[in-house]
């Protein structure tokens, strides 16, 4: 029994030391400083990334925080695009967390008498993109600046509350870590503004925090919603016994679990989140997402005689042989099987066992419906009328189609403050209630978004609310009847983004929960589109968007889709579309396929489509027909509730054709360098478990290949970026200096085998050699997870798409030009090319609108900080502008306006004896003609030209 007991030990501690490990708050700190210390010293950070929006189909809010005595005053949090502040009822809005070292949001509080903020970064929703956070943030000059007041640990918060009565009393509720077990979790209080915190009620290292409310007459009471969880990248269990309330009377000192079995309120494994509402001393409402199963209902008498799937379950093969072919075909032909499967030859397989019955029902089971047809009993409204001593159920019916399987996303209810019996409860759709949740309505309108986080109740004002959903924010005044949309911020969460070759170039991008949207790059955010009703982006596809690939021949082909594979070609200037998802045989497995599952078209023929699941997939007819070209490429998947064990990222080498990468979510990366004829797996040597979050073969040596792996799901930071020039035989970890942050995305320049670019969760980084060290590239930019990046060739320009603030775009031309070679030198100075001339240079068009401001920015690189003299000159020599300008070591950037200075225009009479004429913003621009730029400093000079044509 020793021995046996010994071996057990053993084998768990192997299993335990196998996996990744959560990275510490201390690394974490370590590593936020030494970005900032990155960022100062940066060569490119005078390269400015731009954000090009879109911003209609915002992103997700998880909280509003409104100033009751001036509600045209007010705060929102988006769940990883930082805070945002409106003074005019949101027209327009501010950021102001872009200071920060996060963007991630879980709740937010307001001191209105004082301005003081606190923020709890890290989302409270537990979605597959719920970024962790770095603890409590606090600013006293309205956003400003930032001081990290603690729970660095804490990765998520739930709710923070403010003692109105002393400001300096803040009680937070923390969920802890979303993929491991952690000690900082449960409800923490403050009395000195945050500089010291006590841990007022703990559970256990699984359960957090998720809610807390309390008595708006009297804050010693309160209740505190306990929230028991286990997310891994196979499973997600949302409920445990230790789910529960709590309530303290003593303003959070000491607390008393009161949903007991004897309180009425559900307990036991079901249990699952809890958002909760308190009225007064006596009423409190909670609504919890109950994870317990429906019973076996009867069969509905309205239901339509239409087969439904869940009829094959237990469906006998006598009874299935006795099945009309007429309805049969017409069930087939509603569930989308293929033409080959018709009631004949279904049922023909049945007599021949080569399926059952049931297959039937197998087939049409994959990760997306089990999302909607997990038979949970899901959202359910409870009432204590006795200060939470004991529990009634309000809602007689089940509350269908609100939370559906996925109540962890959910949970917030409200209730009005002067009718008791009114409530609000938000899951995908907005529901509310007059009576207490006996029955309900729902006040979702046709340009509110599902899926809602977030509502403020106007205690003076009945009806007044606002609404912060998965597509921005919305404000009633009529208790939901009709809506505004207020989404001028830029706060789009992109999955995956791409470029065509247009011109001018169109940017595309899936999005969470906001389909795929196609816009050109240059693009101006403005409300001009509300008065012309053109938005320059268009939405093509809905559901949560994913990847695209667009045809090169023809750009109105574009080949995207949304979760779990469902894939589909467009036909843009036709308004078509085509199902291309492969499908697998009745009667076998069904294929495993990734919530972002890769597709690829082959750079080598556009007509080759490459899709994964857990293999990989070929067609060689743009979708219409489809072959498998490999084995699981997995490790064959685990036993759990979210679909794993799939393909994550496919490569194919520009350079040969045949010669494929895949990576799969569970750290195994394969290559064929025959077309799929053998595989060969090449990820022994990284380490184990990790999610591969983008392989990309090089485009300048055919046996170079880049691999990016991430272990954000197991709360692992580690950057993982690995090169080899061997096919994957031996790798390099080219990481480097990357600070702690996992690895979403690596991108090789098509110009400059050197330039490397990498996206991580909190930013962008670039390397000059090849990954051996690297730069943070973020000037304009905050401090946002990106998901994908993507360069238009042509055009020399990056595009980023981040998961939070839509997407952005540098222009790397100076970039792409930094060879080894040109580092080596004390100046390089870059080229500027033509300039359009115009005569309404330094005019208005009227007298109420700005002169038209021209200019150019010249680019150059010194090797060390100093000073640099600039001098503009005509090709004889004439110096038309010069200035002396301070020059860090790297990128540097001359804004020119391409105007005369006092002495150059002088200059430039007396050697032309012309007439220049002065603009009405009193410059005097130059004329068209050839100039060059002298540019020295240190005892070296460099030169270029440009036209003004």
């Amino acid at each position: 029994m020793k021995k046996l007991y010994l071996l057990f030990l053993l084998s768990y501690s192997t299993l335990l030391f196998s996996q990744p490990r959560p990275t510490s708050a201390a690394t974490m700190e370590n590593a936020l400083k030494q970005k900032k210390q990155m960022e100062a010293t940066s060569l490119v950070k005078n390269i400015p990334l731009v954000n090009i929006g879109p911003t209609v189909m915002s992103g997700r809010v998880v909280d509003v925080a409104v100033n009751p005595n001036r509600t045209v005053e007010f705060y929102v949090a988006y769940a990883s695009g930082g805070l945002w502040y409106t003074r005019n009822n949101g027209t327009s809005f501010v950021p102001v967390l872009d200071s920060s070292e996060t963007q991630n949001i879980g709740d937010i509080a307001v001191d209105w008498a004082s301005g003081t903020l606190w923020v709890g970064t890290g989302e409270n929703n537990a979605s597959r993109s719920s970024y962790a956070g770095i603890g409590i943030l606090k600013s006293t000059d309205g956003g400003d600046s930032w001081q990290n007041m603690g729970l660095t640990d804490s990765h998520h918060i739930g709710r923070i509350l403010i003692n109105p009565n002393n400001p300096d009393e803040v009680v937070v509720g923390v969920t802890g870590h979303l993929y491991s077990p952690n000690e900082e979790r449960g409800v923490y209080k403050t009395t000195d503004g945050g500089n010291t915190w006590q841990k007022t009620l703990f559970i256990n290292d699984e359960t957090g925090i998720i809610d807390v409310a309390h008595d708006p007459g009297n804050f010693n009471t309160l209740y505190a919603a306990a929230w028991q969880k286990d997310r891994k990248a196979w499973n997600f269990s949302g409920n445990g016994s230790d789910s529960g309330i709590y309530k303290s009377m003593d303003g959070g000192n000491s607390w008393t679990k009161v949903s007991t079995p004897e309180s009425g309120f559900p307990t036991g494994e079901g249990v699952g989140r809890i958002g909760l509402a308190v009225y007064d001393a006596n009423t409190v409402y909670a609504v919890h997402d109950s994870q317990f199963r429906r019973g076996k209902t009867e069969v509905d008498p309205k239901r339509s005689d239409e087969l439904q799937k869940e009829d094959f379950k237990d469906l006998s093969v006598d009874a299935f042989l006795k099945l009309s072919d007429q309805k049969l075909d017409a069930f087939l032909k509603a569930k989308g099987f293929p033409k080959k499967y018709r009631a004949d030859t279904v049922k023909q397989m049945v007599r021949s066992a080569s399926i059952k019955p049931v297959d039937l029902y197998n087939y049409l089971v994959n990760a997306n419906s089990l999302l909607f047809d997990t038979p949970v009993i899901g959202a359910e409204v409870y009432r204590s009328d006795d200060a939470g001593a004991t529990w009634k159920k309000m809602n007689q019916k089940y509350i269908n189609d609100l939370f559906y399987s996925y109540g962890y996303y959910f949970a917030q209810i409200r209730v009005a403050a002067h009718n008791k019996d009114k409530i609000y409860i938000a899951g995908v759709p907005l529901l509310t209630s007059d009576d207490g949740g006996n029955s309900w309505t729902s006040i979702s309108d046709d340009n509110v978004h599902a899926d809602h986080h977030a509502l403020w109740v106007n205690p003076k004002i009945p009806g007044h609310l606002i609404n912060g959903n998965d597509g921005g924010l919305n404000i009633s005044y009529d208790d939901g009847a009709h809506w505004t949309k207020n989404n001028s911020p830029s706060v789009g969460q992109f999955y995956a983004i791409n470029v065509d070759d247009e011109d001018p170039y169109n940017v595309y991008g899936g999005l969470q929960d906001n389909g795929v949207w196609k816009g050109p790059h240059n693009a101006k955010e403005s409300r001009g589109w509300q008065q012309t009703g053109h938005y320059a982006w268009k939405s093509i596809l809905g559901g949560d968007g994913m990847q695209v690939q667009i045809d090169a021949r023809d750009a109105n082909l574009v080949y995207t889709g949304f979760q779990f594979g469902n894939y589909f070609r467009l036909d843009l200037a036709k308004g078509k579309r085509k199902a291309v998802q492969p499908k697998h045989n009745l009667g076998e497995l069904p294929y495993r396929f990734n919530w972002q599952t890769p597709i690829l078209l082959s750079p080598h023929n556009q007509d080759i489509v490459y899709l994964g699941s857990h293999k990989l997939h070929r067609s060689l007819n743009q979708g219409d027909d489809w072959e498998v070209i490999s084995d699981d490429l997995t490790q064959g998947g685990k036993k759990g509730n979210v679909a794993y064990g799939t393909l994550t990222t496919l490569s194919e080498s520009p350079l040969k054709f045949g010669v494929l990468y895949t990576g799969s979510d569970d750290g195994l990366v394969h290559v064929t360098r025959n077309g799929g004829g053998s595989w060969e797996l090449i990820s022994e040597s990284f380490p184990k478990e990790l999610w591969v979050s983008r392989v990309a073969a090089s485009k300048h040596k055919k046996n170079r290949v880049y691999v990016g792996l991430n272990g954000y799901r197991w709360d692992d930071f580690t950057p993982y970026i690995y090169k080899s020039d061997d096919y994957g035989a031996t790798w390099k970890n080219i990481a480097g200096n990357i600070p702690p942050s996992p690895v979403n995305v690596i991108l090789e320049d098509p110009q400059n085998e050197n330039l490397l670019f990498a996206g991580t969760d909190n930013g962008v980084y670039v390397s000059f050699d090849q990954g051996n060290s690297w730069e943070v590239f973020q000037n304009g930019m905050p401090n946002v997870a990106v998901h994908d990046l993507a360069i238009q060739p042509r055009e020399k320009h990056l595009l980023v798409g981040t998961h939070g603030r839509s997407i952005y775009r540098a222009n790397i031309a100076a970039l792409q030009e930094l060879t080894p070679e040109a580092m080596r030198k004390e100046l390089v100075v870059f080229g500027i090319g033509k300039v359009k001339h115009s005569k309404s240079w330094g005019n208005a068009a009227s007298p109420w609108s700005r002169p038209n401001t021209p200019g150019i920015d010249l680019t150059f690189y010194t090797a060390k900080a100093g000073k640099c003299k600039v001098s503009i000159k005509t090709a004889d020599q004439v110096e038309v502008s010069a200035t002396e300008i301070e020059t860090p070591r790297g990128f540097n950037i001359l804004s020119y306006d391409v105007a005369f200075s006092k002495s150059g225009k002088s200059a430039y009479l007396r050697k032309y004896k012309t007439q220049l004429d002065e603009a009405n913003d009193g410059k005097t621009y130059l004329p068209k003609g050839n100039y060059y730029i002298e540019i020295s400093g240190d005892g070296t000079l460099e030169r270029t030209t440009f036209k003004i044509e």
